[in-house]
């Protein structure tokens, strides 16, 4: 029961984590997000007490139970290890502390140093969170556009396509690089990942040596054929001397279902010492127990997304716009400053793939690689959302109201005079102006002296929120003749 009630919680949070992140319409965060937040590490970057002390709480009750159920990474290696159907494949094998101890000690001096991009390696979720954004959502989107192509041949508008681009080619690599290597010794070892490397197990497995209720054997029964242990992807049972490292043990609920003398029980481990005439007299009720490891989870489906054009008037294809060099890079309204992104990001993604206007992308700058930056190539910070506030759960974009969003200066636009075509091509334009949002932006004779010189735009730093409008909507290509400068530290404007 135990094990069935394990793999239902488990596929019930992956799918729905899973979607989290596949998620094109912006609907699905309202109802999922709190799924993110939930999260150990990122929990932790938001100083979520409330979430801490329940997965504390959990952990002390349950054991490691949050890497079974709650671990989209965790779930992910059990679905691969059960993919390879070879039977009675693994062995116990005594806790590798010096690695597991020396990773975190790895982990926490990266933090404290400053270097995320270690950080963002080696978070669990944020693994995951990369996997699904960098490899599964391309697919998904390409699902969607076949069904929109068809949908479209029956003048239905029930699909909309959407463009599938890689927006971090280093994120991408990565991201593929962690679902082999993940992957691998999942399909091979089972859990190893996660009892040698995965900072968030190692902490847990300090409370999960406590916990009130545990994998334990009855002495009486046990005829020590070694099933358990041959079942234990988490290398934890050692038959021979009827014990179980705690530290390790994930609570699968295997064991439980290959022991064929009823020597196994999750209980606490006092209970396990009676004899076996007590056992049967007394027999502990482990469905009832462990229905309450889990809750019960929302499911919600997807609606409509909106499809960007490529063409102009659908004759002329539009060159692709090249990203400029800025010296400051641009974080989104809410993150309060480059100091508290880098302190905060774990490099999960989610923020990134929940943005409507194709604003955020990975970083590649080494310090803050996998952070999102944002860039006007593909559309602009729009004044009406604030989606990446809404789901980060780790703190480093904090929620921020509509009114507060176009009230903050994340940066302030630039023109260049050499790209602008009222400068190149002698023809009148004012994009810039007109589409500004805040009105930060006149356009004025390029000489004054001049009547017939041509009207270019002046910008209003102390009022430009630097949302990229100008930006995205300057007509100049392969380069804009007006670009957005990030701020270090956000201001009120």
């Amino acid at each position: 029961m135990l094990k069935k009630i394990r793999i239902t919680l488990a596929v019930i949070t992956m799918t729905l984590i899973t979607l989290l992140f596949l998620d094109i319409t912006g609907t699905l965060h309202h109802w999922l997000g709190w799924l993110a937040k939930i999260q150990f590490l990122p929990a932790l970057l938001a100083l979520n007490v409330g979430v801490i002390v329940a997965l504390v709480v959990l952990t002390l009750v349950f054991g490691r139970i949050y890497c079974s159920v709650i671990c989209p990474l965790g779930i992910m290696q059990d679905i691969i290890s059960w993919l390879n159907k070879k039977k009675n494949r693994f062995s116990y094998s005594p806790e590798k502390r010096w690695l597991r101890y020396g990773m975190l000690v790895v982990f926490v001096a990266a933090f404290f140093l400053g270097i995320n991009s270690i950080v963002a390696l080696l978070a669990p979720y944020s693994s995951y969170g990369r996997i699904a954004q960098n490899l599964l959502k391309p697919i998904y989107e390409a699902g969607n556009n076949v069904l929109a192509f068809l949908a479209e041949h029956m003048n239905s508008y029930t699909f909309y396509s959407v463009d599938i681009w890689i927006r971090s080619l280093p994120t991408f690599i990565i991201a593929l690089a962690t679902l082999l290597i993940i992957g691998y010794l999942a399909w091979r070892g089972g859990r190893t990942y996660c009892n040698t490397i995965c900072p968030v197990g190692t902490i847990l497995s300090f409370l999960a040596r406590f916990s009130w209720l545990k994998i334990s054997f009855d002495e009486d029964k046990c005829k020590k054929c070694g099933r358990c242990a041959r079942n234990c992807k988490a290398a934890a049972i050692d038959f021979k001397s009827m014990t179980v490292d705690y530290s390790r043990c994930v609570v699968c609920g295997n064991c439980l279902e290959m022991c064929n003398f009823d020597s196994l029980h999750y209980v606490h481990p006092s209970s396990a010492k009676r004899s076996s005439t007590e056992a049967a007299k007394q027999s502990p009720d482990t469905g009832r127990r462990s229905f309450l490891i889990g809750g019960t989870l929302a499911v919600a489906g997807a609606a409509l997304a909106q499809e960007k054009k490529k063409v102009d008037g659908g004759l002329a294809v539009i060159e692709d716009k090249v990203e400029p060099k800025r010296l400051t890079p641009l974080t989104p309204p809410g993150s309060i400053s480059l100091s508290n992104m880098h302190k905060r990001c774990t490099g999960c993604q989610l923020c990134v793939s929940q943005c409507p206007n194709e604003v955020l992308r990975p970083s590649t700058d080494l310090l803050s690689l996998m952070q999102p930056t944002m860039s006007y190539e593909h559309g602009y910070c729009r004044p009406e959302c604030n989606r990446c506030a809404e789901v980060c759960p780790a703190g480093a974009i904090q929620p921020i109201t509509l009114a507060q969003k176009s009230s903050t200066q994340i940066g302030h636009a630039v023109w260049v005079k050499k790209n602008c075509i009222p400068v190149t091509d002698g023809v009148e334009c004012g994009n810039c102006e007109r589409h500004c949002p805040v009105g930060a932006i006149e356009m004025v004779q390029l000489d004054e002296s001049d009547e017939l010189s041509p009207m270019v735009p002046v910008v209003n730093e102390a009022r430009c929120i630097g949302c990229g409008a100008c930006e995205n909507l300057c007509p100049a290509r392969p380069f804009s003749a007006i670009y957005v400068e990030g701020h270090e530290v956000h201001k009120e404007v």
